[in-house]
Protein backbone atom coordinates (compact mmCIF):
# COMPACT_ATOMS: atom_id res chain seq x y z
CA UNK A 1 0.00 0.00 0.00
CA UNK A 2 0.89 3.64 -0.87
CA UNK A 3 0.65 4.86 3.17
CA UNK A 4 3.13 2.15 4.43
CA UNK A 5 6.48 2.87 5.77
CA UNK A 6 9.82 1.82 4.60
CA UNK A 7 12.46 1.39 6.85
CA UNK A 8 16.73 1.50 6.24
CA UNK A 9 18.98 0.31 8.45
CA UNK A 10 22.59 1.41 7.40
CA UNK A 11 25.65 2.59 9.53
CA UNK A 12 27.68 3.43 6.73
CA UNK A 13 28.10 7.06 5.80
CA UNK A 14 28.09 6.51 1.72
CA UNK A 15 24.81 5.19 2.59
CA UNK A 16 23.47 8.89 3.94
CA UNK A 17 21.81 9.78 1.08
CA UNK A 18 19.20 6.97 0.31
CA UNK A 19 17.54 7.62 3.27
CA UNK A 20 15.61 11.14 1.36
CA UNK A 21 16.14 9.09 -2.24
CA UNK A 22 14.01 6.53 -1.58
CA UNK A 23 11.09 8.92 0.14
CA UNK A 24 11.35 11.15 -3.02
CA UNK A 25 11.26 8.10 -5.27
CA UNK A 26 8.60 5.81 -4.00
CA UNK A 27 6.31 8.52 -2.32
CA UNK A 28 6.72 6.66 1.32
CA UNK A 29 7.86 7.58 4.70
CA UNK A 30 11.40 6.22 5.30
CA UNK A 31 12.67 6.17 8.94
CA UNK A 32 16.39 5.34 9.11
CA UNK A 33 18.22 3.40 11.76
CA UNK A 34 22.17 3.49 12.33
CA UNK A 35 23.18 1.07 15.38
CA UNK A 36 21.76 -2.29 16.24
CA UNK A 37 20.37 -1.15 19.25
CA UNK A 38 17.63 0.63 17.35
CA UNK A 39 16.51 -1.84 15.15
CA UNK A 40 13.94 -3.46 17.43
CA UNK A 41 10.80 -5.66 16.89
CA UNK A 42 9.16 -2.96 19.28
CA UNK A 43 10.06 -0.03 16.65
CA UNK A 44 8.93 -2.23 14.02
CA UNK A 45 6.02 -3.50 15.28
CA UNK A 46 4.73 0.31 16.26
CA UNK A 47 5.70 1.43 12.47
CA UNK A 48 4.57 -1.48 10.95
CA UNK A 49 6.45 -1.49 7.63
CA UNK A 50 6.08 -2.71 4.43
CA UNK A 51 9.68 -3.59 3.77
CA UNK A 52 12.74 -3.31 5.87
CA UNK A 53 16.06 -2.66 3.56
CA UNK A 54 19.47 -3.59 4.72
CA UNK A 55 22.18 -1.86 2.65
CA UNK A 56 25.39 -2.07 4.93
CA UNK A 57 24.80 -4.25 7.91
CA UNK A 58 28.03 -5.15 10.98
CA UNK A 59 25.13 -7.27 12.77
CA UNK A 60 22.71 -10.64 13.07
CA UNK A 61 19.30 -9.32 12.45
CA UNK A 62 17.33 -11.44 15.08
CA UNK A 63 14.74 -14.24 14.27
CA UNK A 64 12.24 -12.04 15.60
CA UNK A 65 12.40 -9.32 13.48
CA UNK A 66 13.08 -11.19 10.18
CA UNK A 67 10.02 -14.08 10.82
CA UNK A 68 7.56 -11.42 11.49
CA UNK A 69 8.76 -8.26 8.66
CA UNK A 70 10.23 -8.30 5.40
CA UNK A 71 13.61 -8.05 5.60
CA UNK A 72 15.76 -7.15 2.44
CA UNK A 73 19.49 -7.73 2.98
CA UNK A 74 21.92 -6.20 0.24
CA UNK A 75 25.16 -8.75 -0.25
CA UNK A 76 27.81 -7.85 -2.45
CA UNK A 77 28.52 -11.50 -4.62
CA UNK A 78 26.41 -13.03 -6.95
CA UNK A 79 24.77 -15.81 -3.90
CA UNK A 80 25.11 -18.30 -3.45
CA UNK A 81 28.72 -17.64 -4.35
CA UNK A 82 30.29 -15.61 -1.12
CA UNK A 83 27.86 -16.19 1.38
CA UNK A 84 29.45 -14.81 4.71
CA UNK A 85 32.03 -11.85 5.78
CA UNK A 86 33.93 -9.42 3.81
CA UNK A 87 32.43 -10.15 0.88
CA UNK A 88 34.26 -7.07 -0.91
CA UNK A 89 38.23 -8.30 0.47
CA UNK A 90 37.07 -11.66 -0.12
CA UNK A 91 35.84 -11.05 -4.12
CA UNK A 92 39.24 -8.90 -4.57
CA UNK A 93 41.75 -11.15 -2.73
CA UNK A 94 40.36 -13.91 -5.29
CA UNK A 95 40.80 -11.34 -8.51
CA UNK A 96 37.40 -10.34 -8.91
CA UNK A 97 37.17 -7.80 -11.14
CA UNK A 98 33.20 -7.63 -10.93
CA UNK A 99 30.31 -9.07 -8.98
CA UNK A 100 26.83 -8.56 -8.31
CA UNK A 101 24.56 -6.62 -5.69
CA UNK A 102 21.78 -9.57 -4.69
CA UNK A 103 18.73 -8.48 -2.96
CA UNK A 104 17.70 -10.99 -0.53
CA UNK A 105 14.59 -12.29 1.94
CA UNK A 106 16.83 -12.41 5.57
CA UNK A 107 16.76 -15.81 6.75
CA UNK A 108 18.14 -18.18 9.71
CA UNK A 109 20.78 -19.34 7.34
CA UNK A 110 22.92 -16.07 6.91
CA UNK A 111 22.90 -15.21 3.55
CA UNK A 112 20.78 -18.13 2.22
CA UNK A 113 17.41 -16.30 1.95
CA UNK A 114 15.89 -16.27 -1.67
CA UNK A 115 16.53 -13.90 -4.26
CA UNK A 116 14.38 -10.92 -5.19
CA UNK A 117 17.12 -8.77 -7.46
CA UNK A 118 20.77 -9.18 -8.56
CA UNK A 119 22.68 -6.02 -10.46
CA UNK A 120 25.73 -5.90 -11.67
CA UNK A 121 29.01 -3.63 -9.57
CA UNK A 122 32.38 -3.11 -10.81
CA UNK A 123 35.38 -3.51 -8.75
CA UNK A 124 37.56 -1.27 -10.12
CA UNK A 125 38.83 1.21 -7.58
CA UNK A 126 39.15 2.04 -3.73
CA UNK A 127 37.08 0.29 -1.14
CA UNK A 128 34.96 3.63 -0.71
CA UNK A 129 34.72 4.14 -4.36
CA UNK A 130 33.07 0.82 -4.62
CA UNK A 131 30.65 1.17 -1.64
CA UNK A 132 29.18 4.81 -3.13
CA UNK A 133 29.08 3.06 -6.55
CA UNK A 134 27.51 0.20 -5.55
CA UNK A 135 25.07 3.02 -3.07
CA UNK A 136 23.88 4.63 -6.37
CA UNK A 137 22.69 0.71 -7.19
CA UNK A 138 21.50 -0.36 -4.35
CA UNK A 139 18.91 3.11 -4.39
CA UNK A 140 17.79 1.51 -7.33
CA UNK A 141 16.94 -1.65 -6.63
CA UNK A 142 15.35 -0.14 -3.82
CA UNK A 143 13.16 1.88 -5.49
CA UNK A 144 12.35 -1.25 -7.77
CA UNK A 145 11.14 -3.70 -5.09
CA UNK A 146 9.35 -0.97 -3.76
CA UNK A 147 7.27 -0.27 -6.97
CA UNK A 148 7.46 -3.43 -8.71
CA UNK A 149 7.36 -5.82 -5.30
CA UNK A 150 8.95 -8.70 -7.06
CA UNK A 151 8.57 -12.34 -5.58
CA UNK A 152 11.72 -13.96 -4.60
CA UNK A 153 13.27 -17.23 -5.85
CA UNK A 154 15.19 -19.21 -3.90
CA UNK A 155 19.15 -19.43 -4.92
CA UNK A 156 20.37 -21.49 -7.10
CA UNK A 157 24.22 -22.81 -8.13
CA UNK A 158 26.84 -23.82 -5.50
CA UNK A 159 27.33 -22.19 -2.42
CA UNK A 160 30.54 -20.73 -1.81
CA UNK A 161 31.12 -19.41 1.87
CA UNK A 162 33.44 -16.57 2.67
CA UNK A 163 35.08 -16.17 6.05
CA UNK A 164 35.05 -12.99 7.48
CA UNK A 165 38.60 -11.14 7.43
CA UNK A 166 40.56 -9.91 10.24
CA UNK A 167 43.00 -6.59 11.27
CA UNK A 168 45.26 -8.93 10.79
CA UNK A 169 45.06 -9.98 7.35
CA UNK A 170 45.61 -5.98 6.51
CA UNK A 171 49.61 -7.25 6.97
CA UNK A 172 51.23 -5.70 4.00
CA UNK A 173 54.41 -8.31 4.46
CA UNK A 174 51.90 -11.57 3.34
CA UNK A 175 51.78 -9.21 -0.36
CA UNK A 176 53.65 -11.02 -2.96
CA UNK A 177 53.92 -8.39 -5.87
CA UNK A 178 52.94 -4.92 -6.46
CA UNK A 179 49.83 -5.82 -7.34
CA UNK A 180 48.92 -7.78 -4.13
CA UNK A 181 50.07 -4.42 -2.32
CA UNK A 182 47.82 -1.98 -4.43
CA UNK A 183 44.50 -4.80 -3.56
CA UNK A 184 45.14 -5.27 -0.16
CA UNK A 185 45.44 -1.12 -0.04
CA UNK A 186 42.69 -0.39 -1.87
CA UNK A 187 40.13 -2.81 -0.65
CA UNK A 188 40.46 -1.81 3.06
CA UNK A 189 40.79 2.00 1.66
CA UNK A 190 36.90 2.98 3.26
CA UNK A 191 35.81 4.95 6.35
CA UNK A 192 35.51 2.18 9.75
CA UNK A 193 38.20 -0.19 7.99
CA UNK A 194 41.25 -1.49 9.73
CA UNK A 195 43.50 0.21 6.81
CA UNK A 196 46.61 -2.25 4.88
CA UNK A 197 49.56 -1.78 7.07
CA UNK A 198 53.50 -2.35 7.65
CA UNK A 199 55.14 -2.72 11.67
CA UNK A 200 58.81 -1.58 11.67
CA UNK A 201 60.26 -1.51 15.28
CA UNK A 202 57.77 0.16 17.56
CA UNK A 203 55.68 2.12 14.72
CA UNK A 204 53.26 1.51 12.21
CA UNK A 205 52.63 2.61 8.77
CA UNK A 206 48.65 2.59 7.76
CA UNK A 207 48.30 3.02 3.74
CA UNK A 208 45.63 4.54 1.68
CA UNK A 209 44.92 6.23 -1.72
CA UNK A 210 47.25 3.56 -3.50
CA UNK A 211 47.84 4.27 -7.14
CA UNK A 212 50.07 2.44 -10.04
CA UNK A 213 52.42 4.57 -11.70
CA UNK A 214 55.25 4.08 -13.98
CA UNK A 215 57.93 3.56 -11.80
CA UNK A 216 55.76 1.72 -8.60
CA UNK A 217 52.80 2.07 -6.03
CA UNK A 218 52.55 5.81 -4.25
CA UNK A 219 49.90 5.57 -1.46
CA UNK A 220 49.61 7.75 1.27
CA UNK A 221 51.08 6.64 4.62
CA UNK A 222 50.10 7.38 8.25
CA UNK A 223 52.28 6.12 11.25
CA UNK A 224 51.27 5.77 14.68
CA UNK A 225 52.99 3.79 17.39
CA UNK A 226 52.89 0.12 16.83
CA UNK A 227 49.28 -1.09 18.96
CA UNK A 228 50.54 -3.38 22.16
CA UNK A 229 49.73 -6.86 21.91
CA UNK A 230 47.77 -8.27 24.84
Amino acid sequence: MADECLVLASARPWNSGMVEELGRRTGRAVHHVSSQGELTSSLLERLSPRWVLVPHWSWLIPAEIHERFEVVIFHMTDLPYGRGGSPLQNLIVRGHERTKISAIRCVEEMDAGPVYLKRDLSLHGSAEEIFLRAAGIITEMMVELVVEEPDPSPQRGEVVTFQRRRPADGDLTGASSLEDAYDLIRMLDAEGYPHAYLDIGPLRLQFRRAARRSDGLHADVHITERPHSG
